[in-house]
């Protein structure tokens, strides 16, 4: 990996799903989800969720989906091709999914100007920047217990994304640090990726939502401003109004590299 000390092989994943041969339309029960999946906590599901037809195996999925056309079925690569690092180049935002040593999962948005959020280290490595924010570090304490991590990167205005799935480990400090610098400022760390699947995710769920079109745009129609719900379910002792100068956009920004 250019510009870094050389590191220790990665730790090993957590253990994958166990596939159960349930008759198809058979009643998920506690004791089904517990025999599907190594991890602890099984489901309890209560009325009226006791009567769903659940699917429980890969041929029940796949009788009821189908199977993908070969070119979706095989478009998976393990390198970057110019087209992915033109990509990686100008997203300013992706979403970082993790999971634990037991399985329990965590999804979390990053996002920085294009060309400081992603840099490439090599056509099978890249590294993605952590700023300050709120010190929980979920998905890194994942990535500690189980390196396995999968990224989707986005650029606004395209219904496209770019999938990238591989296993990571935490960087303090490397030379290519000073190439993510934003406003004066370092990298906190950095998130190194080795690449073991990287594609192209077509545009029908941003079609669907209508994600781009600003004309459905109406944040607060049915959901109150970041103020109220902070006060409702975050309480801090601070008033709404408090919470409004907080959270205003001139004072927020103020934390962002800081």
């Amino acid at each position: 990996m250019a510009g870094l000390t050389p590191q220790p092989p990665l730790p090993g994943s957590s253990p994958g799903c166990v596939a159960s041969r349930l008759g198809r339309g058979r009643p998920r029960t506690s004791a089904t989800v517990a025999s599907r999946y190594p991890y602890a906590g099984p489901v309890t599901l209560t009325e009226p969720a006791r009567t769903w037809t659940t699917i429980d195996t890969v041929d029940e999925l796949a009788a009821l989906v189908g199977l993908p056309g070969e070119r979706a079925a095989n478009k998976g690569r393990t390198a970057l091709l110019p087209v992915d690092r033109d990509w990686l180049a100008a997203t300013p935002f992706c979403v970082i999914a993790t999971a634990d040593a037991d399985g329990r999962c965590d999804a979390s948005p990053k996002g920085d100007p294009p060309g400081r959020l992603v840099h490439v280290i090599d056509e099978t490595t890249i590294a993605i920047a952590e700023r300050p924010g709120n010190k929980r570090v979920d998905g890194y304490q994942n990535v500690l217990a189980n390196p396995h991590v999968g990224i989707n990167f986005l650029i606004p205005g395209r219904g496209d994304t770019l999938r990238v799935n591989g296993r990571a480990r935490l960087v303090s400090d490397a030379p290519f640090f000073d190439e993510m610098v934003v406003k004066g400022h370092r990298p906190i760390l950095a998130l190194v990726v080795e690449i073991e699947d990287i594609f192209f995710h077509c545009a029908k769920a941003f079609l669907r939502s209508g994600l781009w079109k600003p004309e459905t745009w109406d944040p607060e129609a049915r959901v109150p401003r970041r103020a109220v719900i902070a006060n409702e379910v975050e309480p801090s002792g601070m008033t709404v109004e408090q919470l409004d100068d907080y959270y205003d956009p001139a004072n927020y920004a103020k934390g962002l590299y800081a």
